[in-house]
C-alpha cells in the first residue's frame, strides 16, 4: 500500500507559479504510474498530468500543456508538478494519485490517492 501526501499549494496571483510535491511512502515508488488530478468547486475531478512507470513518458491535459511540467524523483519517492503562468481557472484542489504497474492514466486505473492540496489563483 502507498500513502501519498501533497504539499506546495497556496495563494498566488495570475501569471505566477507553484510547485506541487507529492511524497509517497514505501520502497517501490518506481513501479507506480503517477498522476496529478484537480477538482474545482462544482466541477468533476479532471486529469492534469501523468507520468508512466516505464519510460517516464509524460502526458498533459490540453488546458495545462506548455504551462506545466510533471516530474518524479524515484530516489526521494516524490512526484512534482511545476505550474507556470497560472490562471484563475487553475484554482482547484490538486490530488496526487498512484497506479500500480499500469500504463493507463484514466482515473479508474489509479489505486491510491492523496488528500489534496489547495491552489488558488487570484486575478
Amino acid at each position: 500500500q502507498v500513502q501519498l501526501v501533497e504539499s506546495g499549494g497556496g495563494l498566488v496571483q495570475a501569471g505566477g507559479s507553484l510547485r506541487l510535491s507529492c511524497a509517497a511512502s514505501g520502497r517501490t515508488f518506481d513501479r507506480y504510474t503517477m498522476g496529478w488530478f484537480r477538482q474545482a468547486p462544482g466541477k468533476d475531478r479532471e486529469f492534469v498530468a501523468g507520468i508512466l512507470w516505464i519510460g517516464d513518458r509524460a502526458y498533459y491535459a490540453d488546458s495545462v500543456k506548455d504551462r506545466c511540467t510533471i516530474s518524479r524523483d524515484n530516489d526521494k519517492n516524490t512526484l512534482y508538478l511545476q505550474m507556470n503562468s497560472l490562471k484563475s481557472e487553475d484554482t482547484a484542489v490538486y490530488y496526487c494519485a498512484a497506479a500500480d504497474q499500469k500504463m493507463s492514466l484514466i482515473p479508474a486505473a489509479f489505486d491510491y490517492w492523496g488528500q489534496g492540496t489547495q491552489a488558488t489563483v487570484s486575478s
